[in-house]
């Protein structure tokens, strides 16, 4: 299988680059490289290339800046995935799409089924529910794969964020009211390359296993950082409210994705996201 991965610098990008399957031939671009919402790039790479399915892990994940930029987060999160699709449905070619649980508004009292209609709260979730109805619409065959609260531990994630607090802070305040499920961006990216292989099509949702509020991820962090030798000292960790927060977008206060589906279809289960942010501050990424 030739396989083309777009967004190939961002967290998903270098983490499907990295575990990439040996009987995969990869072609890795950055958004350097190329700029899916350009027509004659993308056409150009795929009749260059000729890859027979296109991986996109290009995006505009900005949730904050989103909202006074949404002319930039349409164009990466909607124009981009449309110009994929449209130029794949015309040169033969499989698309994977990756989206987001800010698609829902969070307010389900169940995790999130594939088929739970969207309801963004801001820019960011509309755009993407925008990207994914026009793949949909330009490419009925294509596979789009919901997924949430991912991290590498790099500078710019959660992970990243929180060991630099709680590095140079006594005591750092983290909400607790809103809730979903960690998951390490190697696993994801394991999944998606199965999925691939398996030539899966519609709508699908991967996280790791299991539910946390994002302090409870925090506290997870501060504990296991300090086990691994990654931390010298125990930094207090406050449960606030969102809204004590000054955010300019709105997050889903419930953002857990249901993943039976996409469990059955793998035969696989995932692991529970504690195991995995374990192994990533053990410098492990083994899934």
């Amino acid at each position: 299988m030739k396989a083309l991965v777009t967004g190939a610098s961002g967290r998903l990008g270098r983490a499907l680059v990295g575990t990439t399957p040996a009987a995969v031939d990869l072609v890795a671009l950055a958004h350097g490289e190329l700029d899916i919402a350009d027509c004659a790039a993308v056409d150009a790479a795929i009749a260059r290339y000729r890859p027979d399915v296109v991986i996109n892990a290009a995006a505009y994940t900005a949730v904050d800046a989103a909202e006074g930029a949404p002319d930039a987060a349409y164009r990466a999160n909607r124009d981009g995935p449309a110009q994929l699709a449209e130029t794949l449905g015309r040169r033969g070619g499989r698309l994977v799409h990756i989206s987001s649980d800010f698609v829902f508004d969070g307010g389900a009292s169940h995790p999130y089924r594939p088929h739970d209609p969207p309801a963004p709260l801001g820019v960011y979730g509309a755009s993407k529910a925008a990207g994914e109805a026009a793949v949909r619409q330009r490419l009925p065959g294509a596979l789009i794969i919901r997924t949430g609260w991912l991290y590498a531990g790099d500078t710019g994630d959660f992970v990243g964020r929180m060991l630099r607090l709680l590095a140079t802070r006594d005591d750092i305040g983290v909400v607790t009211d809103q809730i979903g499920t960690p998951t390490q961006a190697g696993n994801l990216a394991r999944a998606i390359w199965r999925l691939a292989a398996r030539g899966a099509s519609g709508l699908h949702h991967f996280s790791d296993a299991g539910v946390a509020s994002r302090h409870e991820f925090a506290v997870a962090i501060r504990e296991e950082a300090l086990a691994a030798g990654r931390l010298a000292r125990a930094a207090s960790i406050r449960p606030i409210a969102t809204a004590d927060l000054a955010t300019a977008a709105p997050r889903p206060a419930f953002a857990v994705l249901d993943t039976s589906d996409t469990c059955r279809l793998l035969g696989t289960v995932p692991i529970p996201w504690r195991d995995a942010l374990r192994g990533v501050l053990r410098g492990r990424d083994d899934g």
